[in-house]
């Protein structure tokens, strides 16, 4: 490795953003965050959209910021949130803001596409589970309202690709966020242009799809002289935040299952090749793009969402606790026999997921908590037993034997979790790293750099650098 090389990674979530800079030094490899904003759907006309535009301005303010400091930067990568994508006329216009996948536009589109294109069909060409805010049904869905934007583009760009092309001018549609849009053929990894037509879907918007760790091009002119910065390369990362986040699973072989753990949590593995079948479809699993080709098989699984929703309805009340607290609360009540299915749909967003849970315990004739402690106890005891369920599931499409879960993300500093799902699964649960989406947008920059070969070596890295702890089951 060279003396000093940075590398700048902007990970932009559906509520907020921020700058990580991350510095190679004769080996050593450290990160600081250098800059966070807000970012939430902008509603405008009972339509809701993505304020690019925002966005775009706190970019040049972080670089602005790091250039009066003197920090010099080999590359920049942006990851962010999958399926959404802005519209870009003949001219490179931006033609207005992206909408946003919480737009209910969408709201039963999947069953108009399926009168023209059986449900068995899509999933057959493109392995992704069916969501009402995929790409392909948003397109469906602006096509049959005449949306003026798609109807003038020339290209349609999805957000980390728009991102970049906002900061060089350059178009690239990257891998692995491409692969969660519902339209990309997962066997020849380019767009099923031929299925599209089908259901009336515009194709010559479509950019062909390029392998993370492109290099889309340097800063415009105008933005290398407004910040100071200079004429800096932007690579095209592991564009979906998921992608990113594992690429910095510190594995030592492919034998392991990860869970990014977070509001939402993310159970699968990684795979040299997706995986379609009539059971895989049955029991919604999704194959998804990862680094150097690979495909994350995985499963979506409601998580802390479920106690993010109780404190919200505690506090309310006037009861108010921090996550040691909670952690306590839970472990002080672990004996209560309680349990949900986190991933029933009536707790999607309930008014009061308290009053939810409890109304579900009590028709199912199971135990009702009697207080907060007994009811986070039951949230992560189901938890655990979800993951449990959806372990054994991956299993059985697994071409190898899970010997390890990889935990990162938010989730990861909770001790009692880890060591809980240990208990549950009966393998070791490897816990960390936090940041993982930021260090896998980092890794990637560092590969396109020439200073790791490949995700093993990245992986190496990343197991040397962040501390990780290990829960192995007990015998409980």
């Amino acid at each position: 490795m060279e003396s000093k090389t940075a590398f700048l990674a902007f990970d932009c979530g559906a509520t907020s953003g921020r700058g990580i800079l991350a510095t190679f030094e004769n080996g050593r490899f450290r990160m600081e965050e250098v800059c966070r904003f807000p970012n939430q759907p902008l509603e405008l006309g009972g339509r809701y959209y993505w304020n690019v535009y925002s966005i775009y301005e706190h970019f040049l303010e972080c670089l602005s910021d790091l250039a009066k400091n003197g920090v010099k930067i080999n590359s920049i990568g942006i990851d962010t949130w999958g399926v959404d994508f802005g519209c870009i006329a003949p001219d490179g216009t931006l033609l207005g803001l992206p909408r946003a996948y919480r737009d209910p536009y969408t709201a039963g589109v999947p069953d108009d596409v399926f009168k023209t294109l059986p449900r068995e069909e899509l999933y057959a060409s493109t392995g992704i589970q069916i969501m009402d805010f995929n790409s392909i049904f948003q397109l469906y869905a602006q096509t049959r309202e005449g949306f003026a934007p798609l109807e003038a583009a020339r290209h349609i760009l999805f957000m980390p690709d728009l991102l970049s092309w906002m900061l060089t001018g350059n178009k690239v549609c990257e891998y692995t966020d491409a692969s969660t849009s519902g339209m990309m053929d997962q066997r020849s990894r380019q767009f099923d242009k031929a299925l599209l037509k089908r259901i009336g879907v515009r194709t010559d918007v479509l950019l062909p799809i390029v392998q993370s760790g492109t290099v889309v091009g340097t800063l415009r002119k105008s933005i290398a002289e407004r910040t100071g910065i200079g004429e800096v390369p932007v690579v095209a990362v592991a564009g979906h935040d998921t992608a990113s986040a594992i690429a910095a699973v510190p594995a030592a072989d492919e034998r392991f299952a990860y869970l990014s753990s977070g509001t939402w949590s993310l159970m699968g593995i990684e795979t040299p090749a997706p995986i379609i079948n009539e059971a895989s479809s049955r029991l919604n699993f999704t194959n998804e793009g990862g680094i150097e080709g690979t495909t994350r098989f995985l499963k979506n699984i409601t998580g802390m969402w479920l106690l993010e929703q109780c404190r919200k309805a505690w506090k309310a009340a006037g009861r108010e606790y921090t996550y040691g607290q909670l952690t306590d609360m839970a472990r002080a009540a672990s004996a209560f026999s309680g349990r949900i299915n986190p991933d029933d749909p009536r707790f999607a967003n309930p008014a009061d997921m308290d009053r939810e849970i409890r109304a579900a315990l009590a028709e199912a004739g199971q135990p009702v908590p009697e207080n907060d402690g007994e009811m986070v106890s039951c949230i992560y005891h189901s938890l655990a037993c979800r993951y449990k369920e959806v372990l054994d599931m991956l299993q059985e499409f697994a071409p190898f034997k899970i010997e390890k879960l990889h935990v990162i993300g938010g989730g990861s500093a909770n001790d009692y979790m880890s060591q809980l799902t240990a208990d549950t699964l009966g393998i070791p649960v490897v816990a960390g790293p936090v940041e993982a989406t930021a260090i896998g947008n980092v890794m990637v920059q560092a590969q396109a750099a020439g200073l790791v070969a490949d995700r093993w070596e990245m992986r190496r890295l990343i197991a040397e650098t962040f501390s990780v702890k290990t829960f192995y089951p007990s015998n409980k």
